[in-house]
């Protein structure tokens, strides 16, 4: 007789043949080369991310020559803020760069960057650019600046300057100017190594021009050293106020 209330036995196993293990799961096959299609892709997406942050953003700049020594030395990166003047207007003693091919002689502005490792170098700040400058403004449309008191220090609207971002002994270094008023838009810019940068001083007999660079010519302020490694840092906004 059958027990209608238990559950039938399994099948007896058989000792000669082995449990069957279960088949792997397999996963979805990736597209082989899909990595080396999309990666030009990636490439020309980073590249226009990099155009418009360096268009509008924030710019790297390489320092050509000593005529900021000693708060910027040759071979410095800096970034520069393009932002900050769009929403404020230029503060004497700031550190800007600037094109100089609108009011500078062309002769005298560093040769332009040719061939296309120069262009990339330029591009992302690791070798010099064409006509852009470094310097930094000590005086603002409307002043009237000239070279110099009895210590030798630049005076603007008749008061001496506070200037301790000099090169040593750059006051005794200075050579009588001016006085010269600083008209609408524009900037009378100095580098912070009097003895050899050739700054609005120098341009002061360009023809057509007083020294003075176009406020419209400027790409922003240079506010952080960002290579060589041992001398990252902020460029602080030194007012240069009246010394007395």
């Amino acid at each position: 007789m059958s027990d209608h209330g238990t559950d039938p036995l399994p099948p007896p196993s058989n000792p000669s043949e082995p449990d069957r293990p279960s088949p792997p799961r397999r996963e979805p096959e990736r597209k082989k080369g899909s990595f080396w299609r999309e990666l030009p892709l990636l490439v020309a997406i980073a590249l226009v991310l990099a155009f418009i942050i360096k268009t509008w953003v924030v710019e790297p700049f390489y320092v050509p020559s000593g005529s900021m020594e000693n708060t910027l030395l040759v071979g410095d990166r800096v970034f520069v803020n393009k932002l900050v003047y769009h929403v404020r207007d230029i503060r004497r003693g700031e550190v800007i760069v600037f094109d100089g091919s609108t009011s500078w002689d062309a002769v005298t502005s560093p040769e332009p960057a040719t061939g296309p490792l120069a262009r990339v170098g330029e591009f992302f700040g690791i070798s010099p650019g064409g006509k852009d400058y470094i310097k930094r403004v000590i005086a603002l449309p409307g002043d009237t600046v000239e070279c110099c008191d009895a210590q030798g220090r630049l005076l603007v609207n008749g008061q001496p300057l506070d200037e301790p971002y000099l090169y040593p002994g750059s006051p005794e270094s200075h050579t009588p100017f001016g006085p010269v008023t600083v008209g609408e838009g524009r900037l009378w810019v100095m580098g912070d190594h009097r003895a050899i940068s050739y700054d609005s001083r120098g341009h002061a007999t360009d023809p057509g021009g007083d020294g003075t660079i176009p406020i419209d010519a400027v790409a922003g302020r240079a506010f952080m050293i960002h290579w060589p490694l041992n001398r990252i840092g902020s460029l602080p906004i030194v007012d240069a106020t009246s010394a007395d």
